[in-house]
């Protein structure tokens, strides 16, 4: 396995973005459990990106303005959403004690919704990918596959790892509700910066 696409790769994982903030808020609000969840869900929401790339649509969505423009603001609005639920202490991101349940199917669909909407990961897939395969590969689409899978087992485990700290700190966090609005606003203040972020990417 190619050292350098496994060191970027784990760079690119890790650094912060708006998988790791859904990640670390729910290990916070619900625990380890429900963040292991939501980092199953940020990597299922990698999958559409990395077809996308497989079969040609990410060059279509970089090679068109509109189609570009449309799905990057739309990801804007999604995450000024999660910023508002989490401001006034709705939705699956909420900093708070045990309490209401909240569905797995709920914490999944609000993970890949986050990743879905960013189509700067398309152009990841698109740009970075096939850097890392060998130009006479008999088989380049079962390669990029097999690429994608490690990288996206790689977003799942530090994703993991992060709301399981997460979590660590929740008996921290719930003692205090200063704390705990203090976090709330964080994360909330956190998804309008990403989503500031992205509506001022380009292709």
């Amino acid at each position: 396995m190619n050292l350098e696409f496994l060191t970027v790769s784990l760079l690119v994982v890790a650094s912060p973005g708006t998988g790791a903030a859904v990640t670390i808020a729910t290990g916070l609000s619900r625990g380890t459990r429900t963040a292991t969840i939501a980092a199953l869900g940020c990597t299922l929401g990698i999958v559409p990106h990395m077809l996308a790339a497989v079969t040609g649509l990410a060059a279509l969505l970089h090679a068109s303005a509109v189609a570009f423009e449309t799905v990057k603001f739309a990801g804007v609005a999604y995450l000024l959403y999660l910023a508002s639920t989490t401001w006034r202490e709705h939705g699956v991101l909420a900093i708070e004690a045990e309490g209401a349940k909240r569905s797995s199917w709920e914490v999944i669909r609000h993970a890949v919704l986050v990743n879905l909407l960013n189509p700067k990961l398309s152009m990841f897939f698109l740009a970075f990918l096939p850097q890392f395969i060998a130009k006479d590969d008999a088989a380049p689409t079962l390669a990029m596959l097999q690429l994608s899978a490690i990288f996206m087992a790689m977003t799942f485990a530090v994703f993991a790892l992060y709301g399981a700290f997460a979590a660590r700190m929740r008996s921290h966090v719930l003692g205090s509700p200063t704390a705990m609005a203090w976090l709330r606003r964080s994360f909330a203040a956190t998804f309008v910066a990403l989503g500031a972020k992205l509506a001022l990417t380009s292709r």
